[in-house]
């Protein structure tokens, strides 16, 4: 089955349990309305990119850990847009969750999109025990404290923070769950795969920052100039942008050169490469050149 396909079917039967007779109708549509239609899935991509370079031996158990990778990104962007952070209106192209909800659902809806990413793992224990263990311990390294996404955000209501460290906690500690997860559902060696997804993460951030601070977007879908507007660290306000484009090409180069030898190696190698292309504005690219 096609890798996006696979993911949007996991990701609808996981909101599909939770859109049942008895849950509050508006919490329902804010869900569902958070996770569909999606991005570029790009994490939960990855996971099974992994997990099929690892032979992906259980796909089941692949599919709940990178389902629930995505609900928590979702989570995460829900969370992200509401007034008390970015006060964003537009999230991929279209009214964030707080503009079209409210903001009591907003909030609702994000943390129980967290629950449902959970409660979409832990069902899959029964039937692969040590590795779902293995996964939910790791996917909850990601999201929590002191190093998960929350983390991240948290580092924005600091006076000061490295560059490195809110780029490795906000976006790259998702990524890392992912190729980590990835492995572990396939009961394969996940360490190799930790610096594929660090590297990745910081480089996915990196191209986001510049998207911010050039004003070019490419298929993010969100306002831009909200990083110098709300006083956060940023890439491309530190390093020029041209040492950002370079730093991201260098992030990118390290993501591939890491991917362990493996027979899924060279389709998750072009992956890389091509997602690092879908981010970066080729105006961009031509300015480093």
């Amino acid at each position: 089955m096609d890798p996006i396909a696979r993911i949007e079917r996991a990701l609808d039967c996981a909101v599909g349990a939770a859109e049942v007779r008895g849950c509050p109708p508006g919490l329902a549509k804010a869900m569902h309305y958070a996770v569909f239609p999606g991005g570029a899935r790009i994490r939960p991509r990855l996971c099974l990119a992994v997990a099929w370079a690892c032979g992906d031996p259980d796909p089941a158990s692949t599919d709940a850990a990178a389902s629930a990778i995505e609900l928590l990104h979702c989570a995460s962007l829900v969370h992200d847009d509401l007034p008390c952070f970015d006060d964003s209106p537009i999230r991929r192209g279209r009214p964030s969750v707080h503009s079209a909800f409210g903001e009591r659902l907003a909030v609702l809806a994000g943390d129980a999109l967290i629950v449902l990413a959970f409660q979409t793992m832990g069902r899959r224990i029964p039937a692969a025990p040590e590795a779902m263990g293995r996964v939910i311990a790791t996917v909850a390294e990601g999201v929590g404290a002191p190093h998960g996404i929350c983390a991240g955000q948290a580092w924005e209501c600091e006076g000061e923070v490295a560059l490195a460290d809110y780029h490795r906690e906000k976006t790259g500690s998702l990524f890392v769950a992912a190729t980590v997860a990835g492995a572990e559902s396939a009961g394969a060696p996940s360490d190799t795969w930790r610096v594929v997804g660090e590297r990745l993460g910081e480089a996915y951030q990196v191209a986001d920052d510049l998207g911010d601070a050039t004003g070019m977007r490419q298929g993010f879908g969100k306002p831009v100039g909200q990083d110098d507007t709300h006083g956060r660290p940023n890439a491309a306000l530190a390093l020029g942008v041209t040492g950002a484009i370079h730093r991201m090409k260098g992030l990118v180069a390290s993501a591939i050169d890491a991917v362990p030898n493996c027979p899924g190696a060279p389709l998750l190698r072009d992956l890389i490469a091509s997602e690092a292309r879908r981010i970066m504005p080729e105006e961009l690219l031509r300015l480093a050149a």
